[in-house]
């Protein structure tokens, strides 16, 4: 299949609407900048004249040199009892001066009624009207229906008279919106190949993901005829979000045959969606179709087995390649040896099929996760249990002895940790004493102090992330916690776990395995 579906992303004004995401204005424009490169056909800015964020975005957007993509600027139609000339929002849209207009109308009656507060009548002329006169101002314009769906179900007959009233103005594109992201997929797919036939124009499909078929609506609405789709690479915005231009483009593209972007340009598709999600100040969804972390992670000792001996197109749908994503080969106690030997072989250990070090290692694995450990997300722990297992560990130093205080001293409002340790690295015995905010902290402080002279690399390596979870909820204050430490260095990142009943101890193993890794891989 050759046809084009043209790609219109919405982060800028819909996807921010999402709870607990604000762009700046320099935000936006690495945005745009980004879905520009990658090859998106539209890239909606924002709404002029709704807010001075969105003015100053357009006015610096007029400076950039899109190379792939049209910016748009959105804007409702004309007010009521108004010329179109005369209204505030056309002016201000026309004034951004940006190749393509998209106005949003209404198209339920209901809506009509109830919030525009005008006539039936009246809305078909504010649509018609509106989009004459900023064509006429040299724009291209897109109609978005507004709640489509629901006045279709409701009133066939005037959703109709509205599309047409958008057509009849000179609109380019027919954009049949799922506000309330209500409708099931057969009826956007009826819907929209019933506008095709009876209006013969452009359609476009713009969904949300309220029964979490935003997706799924817009490629029902693609194969019934619909030739643009918006949505959000991503899929945030209100409510539930907005459809998933992530899983769209993918889906197009890779298993539809659809001409919506190169081959070349989709296997950025990962590194957009973690940039967006990074400049969105969201961490990226591990779960997420097609670019998650965990979308081609296998577990399952027959799982991985199958895919050493056949390939990913065991257990996999599509080449993780084809969209910049990896495959990875976790192990747990859900593993078999294929697992241990994958990784390990990661690591730079190969180990023979039916090895009894490979057995070794998975028993002890078992054994750990028994206990509480994880170590699909702490590979550096991993590493050091099979340098363990082989015999090939180097011990850098040993703990003997370590003492905490917590102390809340006169006159001051914070509460000051000490750590004592007593630590021996080769032939010497060191003796330190730090301060930090918290025991975490005070322990670091206190290894650094003993081990700086003889391992100076260590102030390279710093804690990024630190994490605690309860194992075993049922035993309450006794319960064992899991401590994830996520530690850097300029080159790289690497994670360990420690488990525990006393979440001191769990720390500490967690932050010796990550010093003791960044040290010695």
């Amino acid at each position: 299949m050759s046809d084009t579906i043209f790609l219109y992303d919405t982060a800028l004004r819909d996807g921010a609407q999402a709870e607990g995401v604000s762009f700046s204005v320099a935000d936006k424009l690495k945005i745009a900048r980004r879905l520009d490169e990658f090859g998106i056909h539209f890239i909606e800015g924002g709404w002029p004249g709704s807010n001075p964020k969105d003015e100053e975005f357009f006015a610096a957007a007029q400076r950039e040199n899109w190379r792939n993509s049209q910016l748009c600027a959105f804007s409702m139609t004309r007010r009521a009892g108004i010329s179109p000339q005369d209204d505030p929002n056309l002016q201000t849209i026309v004034a951004a001066n940006t190749p393509v207009v998209t106005l949003v109308g209404k198209t339920w009656d209901f809506h009509v009624r109830e919030a525009l507060r005008v006539p039936l009548d009246e809305n078909l002329r504010m649509i018609e009207s509106s989009v004459a006169w900023v064509k006429s101002q040299g724009r291209r314009v897109f109609f978005d229906a507004e709640h489509f769906f629901d006045g279709y179900r409701a009133n066939p007959d005037y959703a109709l008279q509205v599309l047409g009233a958008a057509a009849s103005g000179g609109a380019e594109f027919l954009v049949l919106c799922d506000t309330n992201g209500g409708s099931m997929p057969h009826f956007v797919a009826q819907a929209t190949r019933e506008i095709r036939e009876k209006l013969g124009v452009a359609v476009g499909i713009h969904t949300h993901n309220d029964c979490d078929l935003g997706v799924a609506n817009a490629l029902a609405a693609v194969e019934a005829g619909a030739t643009q789709v918006q949505g959000v690479i991503n899929g945030f915005g209100e409510r539930c979000g907005n459809c998933n231009l992530t899983s769209v483009i993918a889906n197009l593209t890779l298993k539809l045959g659809y001409n919506s972007l190169p081959l070349e340009k989709v296997k950025n598709l990962t590194s957009l969606s973690h940039f967006v999600a990074e400049v969105a100040n969201m961490a990226p969804d591990e779960r997420q179709p097609f670019v998650g972390r965990s979308c081609f992670a296998h577990k399952g000792g027959m799982h991985v087995d199958a895919v050493q001996k056949a390939g990913g197109a065991a257990y996999e749908h599509i080449d993780p390649t084809s969209v910049g994503n990896e495959r990875r080969i976790l192990v747990s106690e859900y593993s078999g040896t294929s697992n241990v030997r994958e990784v390990a072989s990661d690591l730079g250990v190969e180990l023979p099929k039916g090895s009894p070090e490979a057995a070794a290692i998975l028993r002890e694995v078992k054994r750990l996760e028994n206990q509480g450990y994880e170590f699909e997300s702490a590979e550096a722990s991993f590493h050091l249990l099979v340098q363990r297992a082989l015999g090939r560990e180097q011990k850098l130093f040993e703990l003997l002895g370590a003492r905490i205080i917590n102390e809340l001293r006169p006159g001051l409002e914070e509460w000051i940790t000490e750590a004592t340790l007593k630590i021996r690295a080769g032939e010497r015995i060191m003796h330190t004493v730090a301060e930090g905010d918290g025991p975490v902290h005070a322990l670091d402080n206190a290894l650094r102090l003993a081990l700086r002279e003889a391992y100076p690399a260590l102030d390279g390596i710093r804690l990024t992330d630190f994490k605690v979870r309860v194992v075993n909820t049922g035993e309450g204050t006794a319960a064992r916690v899991r401590v994830l430490i996520e530690s850097a260095d300029d080159h790289s990142s690497w994670s360990t776990v420690g488990v525990s009943p006393n979440v001191i101890e769990a720390s500490w193993l967690a932050l010796t395995e990550a010093l003791e890794y960044g040290l010695t891989r």
